[in-house]
């Protein structure tokens, strides 16, 4: 019994050693060379017969003998919050890599900012969202929503920075959490990140990004940085575009005071800037979080950083 299985075994060794430069061809050239384990799969079971591989070659086999073999390795990124994995045949670029193994994500904030050339920094950190599935949320709040105790209240605390990110070699990546959007602003190119080769990824338009990093100034390098983004996008952005993208994203602070405030500030044309002037400013509102010292802009009704 015993020299049957030994027999056994060697023939599943053979076989798959056999057919090894027709699996590596297809991996090579076939392929994705981002792979998840259900891609691996299908391909066992798609290719078998052409393989000749025996019935009893199972797919932790197949994956041992391809992780040990070929070019594949398998790699993790640990999120406390919806780890990834997978599998890379081969140099892939980590941006590409992050990309194709999150589900429905898509780079932002300070990583989009660099895509689209909005700063002269290179940031050490990687943002890349990953939007809700579903949701009733896109229009669920708009404008007044929050009574002006509670912005006061939420504006003079440090902002809510999300933990869900991990150390990757030279990097931090934070993986956030995106409410609902219907992939509003969210475009998709073939870029460069400063790699040999470019990446097919998604990441928000220009316009999006803008709006994001208002929002969310310290996931831009603050406001001095997202100032500077708005600097850099003159003549390369559609502000109409951007007020009515802003409009459908329905927030419920008023953070159009702030992109007014900003395209102004930047010299944007009279005309541009009162598409956000027009809207409605029935609440004092906040450049950004727990400012210390502020001055008060009284078109914007807007508080900012002393000296800003």
């Amino acid at each position: 019994m015993l020299a049957s299985t030994g027999r056994k075994i060697e023939a599943v060794a053979t076989r798959i050693q056999i057919a090894k430069s027709d699996i590596v061809g297809y991996f090579e050239n076939e392929l994705p060379h981002v792979l998840t384990r259900t891609d691996i799969a299908r391909a066992l079971r798609e290719k078998r017969a052409f393989w000749r591989l025996a019935q009893n070659t199972t797919l932790t086999a197949f994956i041992r003998f391809l992780t040990e073999k070929t070019k594949l390795r398998e790699v993790r990124f640990p999120f406390p919050t919806h780890p990834a994995s997978g599998f890379v045949w081969g140099e892939v670029p980590l941006l590409q890599l992050l990309h194709d193994l999150i589900y429905e994500s898509y780079y932002s904030h300070y990583t989009a900012m660099r895509l689209h050339g909005l700063t002269e920094q290179v940031p050490k950190t990687i943002y890349i969202t990953q939007e809700k599935r579903s949701g009733s949320d896109i229009y669920s709040t708009h404008y007044d929503d929050f009574e002006q105790v509670a912005i006061d209240s939420a504006f003079s605390k440090a902002p809510r920075i999300s933990t869900n990110q991990i150390s990757y070699k030279n990097y931090r990546i934070t993986l956030l959490a995106g409410a609902y959007r219907a992939a509003q602003g969210i475009m998709a190119s073939r870029v460069n990140y400063g790699d040999q080769e470019d990446l097919n990824i998604k990441y928000t338009t220009i316009e999006r990004t803008l709006i994001d990093i208002v929002v969310r100034p310290f996931y831009a390098g603050g406001v001095f940085e997202v100032a500077k983004a708005f600097e850099n996008a003159k003549g390369r952005i559609s502000v109409n575009k951007m007020a009515a993208l802003y409009e459908n994203l329905g927030f419920g602070y008023p953070y159009h005071q702030a992109i007014g405030y900003y395209l102004e500030r930047a010299g944007y044309k009279k005309s541009v800037v009162e598409l956000f002037e027009a809207m409605p400013m029935n609440r004092n509102f906040y450049l950004t979080h727990n400012m210390g010292k502020s001055s008060w802009v009284a078109k914007w009704h807007l508080f900012v950083p002393d000296g800003f």
